[in-house]
């Protein structure tokens, strides 16, 4: 075998080297030469053999490891050749002992766009993520994709997030995603507009047919959730909370008890900036019959706008006994401190 010649080869050279002084008697310079030129060959023979026994994994890269061996055994003499020798016959030894890895890397799944998720939706989790400009584009992607399975109230402000994100596939998806949004629930108003004038064609003026009111309180709805999720701002939020509460208005004139209805016509005229007819509303639904969980806190979110923070802390206090109201417990405890 190849390894074996050489370190028969390696071995005799570095007996010779050692045996130089009985060839050249007292020349101490012929007798350092001859050491040197014989140690070197023999430090490279065994280095050679070296990298033939021990395993194709230790041995890369092969010229820096086989400058390694060979400067070891030949800079310490007889020592740094014994090392080099027993280095070989420890990690031939050992070498079929396979180390687990203390971490696995695991790669991740195929993103599915059909998928629902089913777990809870982690908002401030995934607006770092979406917000991360080092994270990888198609991960981003996939999670800005994953946002049509969320409701518009949670999607729209992460999605307006990323509008300004640096790369511009991100940004053209977020405002793409924002725009068929907007546009669907447009769509659905001019559909509804568009039966609201048939019916007021065919049931007469007055407004009190069923598909009149029906499109009415469908178009509430529409500006409500254009609203609701955020879709408008500024000038145009102001618009849908005129037009929503028009709407309701008509309905609540033909269906005065609809109790639903005038806990949002409350919540719209709160937004326009009437704290009055909006009180009236919230205390009108109460006395309709929702549960009050449902209407005190937009009562006291009224109250602590127009400076009232005595009866915003005695509405609060009145919640203080639902358990059933997990969102709201940092507020309920901000206001009722134990």
């Amino acid at each position: 075998m190849p390894s074996i010649k050489l370190a028969l080869y390696a071995l005799l050279l570095e007996v010779a080297a050692w045996s130089g002084g009985a060839l050249l008697g007292d020349h101490a310079d012929g007798l350092l030469l001859w050491y040197l030129v014989l140690h070197g060959a023999a430090s490279l023979l065994l280095a050679g053999c070296a990298i033939l026994l021990l395993p194709a994994a230790l041995t890369r890269p092969r010229r820096p490891v086989l400058l390694l061996m060979a400067g070891c055994s030949y800079a310490v003499p007889v020592l740094g050749f014994i090392g080099v020798i027993a280095a070989i016959v420890v990690l031939r030894t050992y070498s079929h002992r396979v180390i687990e890895p203390e971490f696995e890397s695991l790669k991740l799944p195929e993103f599915d766009p059909h998928q629902h998720t089913t777990g809870g939706f982690r908002q401030s989790g995934l607006r770092s993520f979406l917000g991360n400009a080092e994270a990888p584009i198609a991960s981003r992607m996939g999670a800005l994709v994953a946002l049509q399975y969320v409701s518009g109230r949670l999607s729209s402000p992460l999605l307006r997030d990323v509008l300004t994100d640096p790369s511009e596939d991100i940004r053209l998806l977020a405002y793409g995603m924002l725009d068929n949004q907007e546009k669907r629930i447009n769509q659905a108003i001019d559909e509804e507009l568009k039966k609201l004038a048939s019916g007021r064609t065919e049931e007469g003026p007055e407004e009190r047919g069923p598909q009149t009111l029906a499109a009415a309180r469908r178009l509430s709805d529409l500006y409500w959730e254009l609203i609701y999720q955020r879709l408008v701002q500024g000038d145009l939020r102001t618009h849908a909370l005129a037009e929503s509460s028009r709407y309701c208005q008509m309905v609540l004139r033909h269906a005065p008890d609809d109790a639903a209805l005038t806990l949002r016509q409350g919540r719209l005229l709160h937004d326009l900036g009437h704290p009055e007819g909006a009180a009236a509303a919230y205390y009108k639904a109460l006395a309709l019959g929702l549960p009050s969980t449902r209407v005190l806190p937009y009562l006291a979110e009224l109250r602590f706008d127009q400076g009232d923070y005595a009866d915003a802390k005695r509405l609060m206090g009145d919640l203080a006994s639902w358990a059933s109201l997990p969102r709201l417990q940092p507020s309920i405890e901000y206001w009722n401190p134990r």
